[in-house]
């Protein structure tokens, strides 16, 4: 978000902008590492550029969540250890790799993120599962695995097929998220696709529940895009915000923390919404 007008003219670097985020917002959600898994240095970096007692939410890698992950994302020296004939494909897939391999990221994750958990800053590993990634025993049975694989850090799931809050569905996902004390990640998003999750706002687990808002762009949702800005593109009027005001207040007295993030991350669409919001909530 380098476009608009929240940022200081001279915060001209990835460091200045954060620490001016920083003053600005107590909370941040690192999608980057959905792209390229975390380092441990930028942990060090991002714990020693914000305040004591500032958040971050923190994106789990592509290949973590059965997404398909571009080749040239997965450590260097891990691909030189790839079969040949996945070296000669563009984008890898978890059960396509050597359980050696998966281990050993699942590994490297873990121990990126281990600065900022030390720290106190670490609030959330977020799992966004796949529109394909449908309601099944194997894809609760993985849910856990996630979870169980970082067992010191709090792990956050969504979905993004329709099939989970389904009517005769939702009871059975909900209480099976809350049965593990899994955070189930709340939505706003574009309706009418088979990942379009329907606005309910619950609380899953004892200490965080989460909101994130995607927009309602419907043009944009299912086109192509070369940057995801362009996807997220709206803007929401204080009315689509007001409308969740009473789920947020109420989930909010169910958990001990509630974020809530806007992801319609286009210029500075994101950080208005958060703070015209943020008053909503404060009324």
């Amino acid at each position: 978000m380098k476009e608009g007008h929240f940022y200081p003219a001279d915060a001209r670097t990835a460091e200045a902008r954060l620490r001016y985020y920083a003053t600005q917002f107590p909370l941040v959600e690192v999608d980057s590492t959905y792209y390229f898994p975390p380092s441990e240095r930028n942990a060090v970096l991002w714990t020693e550029r914000t305040p004591k007692d500032f958040t971050f939410n923190v994106k789990a890698y592509s290949l973590l969540t059965n997404h398909p992950t571009k080749l040239d994302s997965l450590y260097r020296d891990l691909r030189e250890d790839l079969p040949d004939e996945l070296l000669e494909k563009r984008n890898l897939y978890r059960e396509q790799l050597p359980d050696t391999i998966v281990e050993e990221v699942w590994q490297r994750f873990r121990d990126a993120l281990m600065p900022l958990h030390s720290a106190g800053k670490l609030g959330a590993v977020l799992f966004q599962f796949p529109q394909w990634f449908t309601i099944s025993r194997r894809s609760k049975a993985y849910v856990v695995e996630c979870m169980e694989r970082l067992p010191d850090y709090r792990v956050a799931v969504e979905f993004r097929h329709r099939g989970w809050l389904e009517d005769r569905n939702r009871d059975e996902t909900l209480g099976f998220l809350e049965e593990h004390d899994l955070p189930f990640v709340c939505v706003d998003m574009p309706q009418g696709f088979e990942s379009s999750m329907p606005p309910v706002a619950a609380a899953t687990a004892r200490d965080l529940s989460m909101v994130r808002f995607h927009g309602r762009n419907v043009e944009t949702w299912g086109a192509k895009s070369d940057t995801a800005s362009d996807r997220f593109r709206y803007e929401y009027e204080q009315q689509e915000l007001a409308e969740w005001v009473p789920g947020i207040r109420e989930i909010a007295q169910q958990t001990r923390e509630t974020h809530v993030l806007m992801n319609n991350c286009y210029r500075d669409y994101a950080v208005n919404n958060a703070r015209q919001l943020g008053d909503l909530l404060e009324e």
